[in-house]
């Protein structure tokens, strides 16, 4: 339940590159560079309910740890996973429909921050928020 609560983004760590290789149009990275992403989390058991707010746009997901469900990145891409919990650590495991590939992502909370990490074909990238 560590979790809970609103995250507004405070730094990015190769974030660009991350959306590059995703495959992110030049327009669409600029805007997502300063997006002012703000994330709410509310846990209860193992399931979640999640709402993104952004310059781009506002989404919100409901899931349940190990159930497999799709969603749509804010760029449009569609993806097909889960969310597990592994000891303090949510892992996503998601396969975009698009090409079948793999994009993992990692949500941790360090010294207070929520510490979100992506890999996708071997780039890295992580996204710092801070609880409000």
């Amino acid at each position: 339940m560590s979790f809970n609560g609103t995250w507004k983004i405070d730094r990015s760590e190769n974030y660009v590159k991350f959306m590059e290789q995703m495959g992110v149009n030049l327009v669409k990275r600029k805007v997502a560079e300063h997006d002012n992403l703000k994330i709410t989390i509310e846990q209860n058991g193992d399931k979640f309910h999640v709402k993104e707010s952004s310059t781009l746009r506002t989404k919100e997901v409901d899931f349940t740890l190990g159930v497999p469900f799709d969603y749509t990145l804010a760029d449009g891409t569609e993806v097909s996973g889960a969310w597990e919990m592994e000891g303090d650590m949510m892992k996503g495991k998601f396969t975009r429909k698009d090409n079948n590939k793999l994009l993992t992502t990692t949500r941790t909370l360090v010294g207070g921050e929520l510490v979100q990490s992506y890999n996708y074909e071997g780039v890295d990238a992580k996204r710092i928020f801070k609880k409000q």
